[in-house]
C-alpha cells in the first residue's frame, strides 16, 4: 500500500492517445514548481520507445520514454520503479518482457497473463512502495482505456494500479476524434464499482475553439455522472517526445500528410527531405524529432508498400531508424526494393541501432519470425560490418567522442545518449568510427548504436549541414532559439505544465498547497 503520506494520483483515458502522457508530465513539473517531491509511475507499459534509467541497485536498465520525460518534468533522476513493467512488442502477437529494467524473456499475450502476470503485479507493487517511500506525490499514468471490461481482472497499469496504490483517478478524454461526452459516459459506466469510487473529475483534451461551446455537455455530463469536468485543455502540443507508433504519420499518409517539420514557414523548394523507411517493428523513433524542429527540414515516412519506381521518394537524405526485430525489417526492406534503393542513393545515409545492422553486409544468430529458425542473413551492403547476434542485451547510457567524418563531417566533441540493442557489429574491413568502438562510418553513410544522437546539438547541426550541401542547397539563416524560441523560452516541461496549470482545476485531486 502507498505510505501514509504519499498521494497518487492516476491519469487513466477513455482511450489510448487520449493525451494523458502529456497530462501527466504536466502535472509533474507543475507540482515540482510548488515545492513536491513528486515521481512518476506507470506500473505496465507497452511501447517500443525506451529509454535508459538506472535500477534500484545501480544497474542500468529500460523503461518507457513517457516516464523517462516525467522524470525530467519532475526535475528527478529517471529510474527503473517508475514503469517497472515494460511490454516490447517484436511481432507476431509476442513481447519482449522487461521486468526492473531487465529483459527477462519473450511472451505471447496469453502465456503473459498464465505465466508472467502475477509476477509482474509483484513488481508494480514493491516499485510503487519504493517510490511512495521518498515522494510527496506520485503521478501515475494508465495505458490505452481504464475501461477495457475484457482485461478488468488483470489490468495492471489501470485497474490494480489504482487499488494497490489507493490512487485517485483523473480521466483523460480526447474530443479531437468526436463522441467525448459518450466515451465518458460509456467509461464511468464499466468501471468496477471500488475504481469508480476513486475518480476525482474528468478533463476534456485537444479541444479546438471556444470552450463555451461544450457547456451544456459539461453540464449534462456532470449531472448523469456526478464527476465533475476538471477542464477543458486545448489542443496544444508542448514538444515532449511522443510515446508510441499512433504519433506518426499515417501509414496510409501521402504529400505533406506523411511529412514531418512542414509547419516552419520555410518555402519547400528551400527545404530539404530526409526519407525514413517506415519499418514494421521501428522503435525510438523519437531520434528523428530533432532532425524534425530544424527549419528547411522535413522528416518523411516512406511507407513500405513496394510501389513506385522511387522507393526513398524524393529524398536528399536517409536514416534508417531502429527496429524491434531488425532481420524481419531487413526483410521486408528487400521485398520492397528499399534496400536496392539504399545502395544506389548517393545522399547521406545513417543507420541507427537496428537500422545499422540493417546497412551491414550480413547478419548471424538472428531467428526468423515465425519460423523458428536462426541463419544468416545477407544485409544491405553499405557498411562493411557484420552483426551476431547472442542473448545479451546491451543496456547502457553512454557518451562518445566524435570523430567528424562522413555524414557527420566538422562535428566535434562529445555526445551522449543511450544504447539499447542485443547483437554485436565488428567491421570486415578498415573502417572509421567516428562515435566510438559501436559505430562505422564511409564518406557517404554512419552506422551508430547511439540512440538520442541527434540530441546532440553539434552533432544535429553537422548533419544537417551535411544533408543542405549534399543536396546543394543554402540552408534556412533562420535559426530556432535554444528553449523554446517564440514561445517565451519556456522548455517542453514548463509548457506542458502551465496547458495543465492554466486549465485543469487541480483542487479537486485533493493534492493540497501544491496543488
Amino acid at each position: 500500500m502507498t505510505a501514509p503520506d504519499t498521494d497518487t494520483i492516476l491519469v487513466a483515458g477513455t482511450a489510448s492517445h487520449a493525451g494523458k502522457s502529456t497530462l501527466a508530465a504536466g502535472l509533474c513539473r507543475h507540482l515540482s514548481r510548488n515545492g513536491a517531491a513528486v515521481a512518476p509511475f506507470k506500473a505496465q507499459n507497452m511501447s517500443n520507445n525506451a529509454r535508459v534509467a538506472l535500477t534500484p541497485e545501480g544497474e542500468w536498465g529500460e523503461i518507457g520514454v513517457s516516464q523517462y520525460v516525467q522524470a525530467r518534468a519532475a526535475r528527478v533522476p529517471p529510474s527503473t520503479d517508475m514503469n517497472p513493467v515494460l511490454l516490447k512488442p517484436r511481432g507476431d502477437g509476442e513481447s519482449q518482457l522487461v521486468i526492473d529494467g531487465e529483459a527477462v524473456g519473450d511472451a505471447a499475450a496469453g502465456e503473459y497473463y498464465e505465466s508472467h502476470w502475477e509476477g509482474a503485479r509483484e513488481a508494480a507493487v514493491a516499485a510503487h512502495r519504493r517510490l511512495a517511500a521518498d515522494h510527496d506525490v506520485i503521478v501515475a499514468e494508465g495505458a490505452g482505456s481504464i475501461a477495457e471490461i475484457n482485461l478488468h481482472d488483470r489490468d495492471l497499469a489501470n485497474v490494480e494500479c489504482a487499488r494497490f496504490a489507493d490512487a485517485a483517478v483523473l480521466i483523460a478524454v480526447d474530443i479531437e476524434r468526436g463522441g467525448a461526452f459518450a466515451s465518458l459516459y460509456g467509461t464511468l459506466e464499466l468501471l468496477p464499482d471500488d475504481v469508480r469510487e476513486r475518480v476525482a473529475g474528468a478533463v476534456i483534451t485537444k479541444f479546438r475553439g471556444d470552450p463555451s461551446l461544450l457547456a451544456p455537455g459539461i453540464a449534462e455530463i456532470e449531472e448523469r455522472t456526478g464527476v465533475p469536468i476538471l477542464g477543458v485543455v486545448p489542443h496544444d502540443d508542448p514538444g515532449l517526445p511522443a510515446e508510441d507508433s499512433l504519433s506518426l504519420p499515417d501509414e496510409t499518409a501521402t504529400g505533406d500528410r506523411g511529412v514531418l517539420g512542414a509547419d516552419d514557414a520555410v518555402p519547400e523548394e528551400a527545404a530539404v527531405r530526409i526519407a525514413v523507411p517506415r519499418l514494421p517493428r521501428i522503435s525510438n523513433f523519437t531520434d528523428l524529432e530533432p532532425l524534425a524542429r530544424e527549419p528547411g527540414v522535413r522528416v518523411a515516412y516512406v511507407p513500405l508498400d513496394g510501389s513506385g519506381d522511387a522507393p526513398l521518394g524524393d529524398a536528399d537524405a536517409v536514416v534508417l531508424p531502429g527496429s524491434k526485430n531488425t532481420v524481419d525489417d531487413l526483410l521486408a526492406l528487400r521485398d520492397a526494393g528499399v534496400d536496392e534503393a539504399l545502395r544506389e542513393f548517393e545522399g547521406p545515409i545513417v543507420g541507427l541501432c537496428g537500422g545499422y545492422q540493417i546497412l551491414g553486409e550480413r547478419i548471424t544468430g538472428a531467428d526468423i519470425e515465425g519460423t523458428g529458425s536462426v541463419s544468416t542473413v545477407e544485409g544491405v551492403g553499405v557498411l562493411p560490418v557484420e552483426t551476431r547476434f547472442s542473448p545479451e542485451k546491451r543496456v547502457e547510457r553512454v557518451s562518445r567522442t566524435v570523430d567528424g567524418v562522413g555524414p557527420l563531417a566538422g562535428a566535434s566533441g562529445t555526445a551522449t545518449g543511450y544504447e539499447i540493442h542485443m547483437g554485436r557489429s565488428s567491421p570486415t574491413e578498415p573502417v572509421a568510427r567516428p562515435l566510438g568502438p559501436e559505430s562505422a562510418a564511409t564518406d557517404r553513410a554512419l552506422g551508430t548504436y547511439l540512440h538520442g544522437l541527434f540530441e546532440n546539438e553539434g552533432v544535429c547541426e553537422a548533419f544537417v549541414s551535411t544533408v543542405f550541401a549534399a543536396a546543394d542547397a543554402s540552408r534556412p539563416t533562420d535559426r530556432p532559439q535554444p528553449t523554446g524560441g517564440a514561445d517565451g523560452g519556456r522548455s517542453p516541461y514548463d509548457r506542458a505544465a502551465d496547458l495543465v496549470a492554466d486549465n485543469v482545476d487541480l483542487r479537486a485531486l485533493g493534492l493540497g498547497d501544491v496543488a
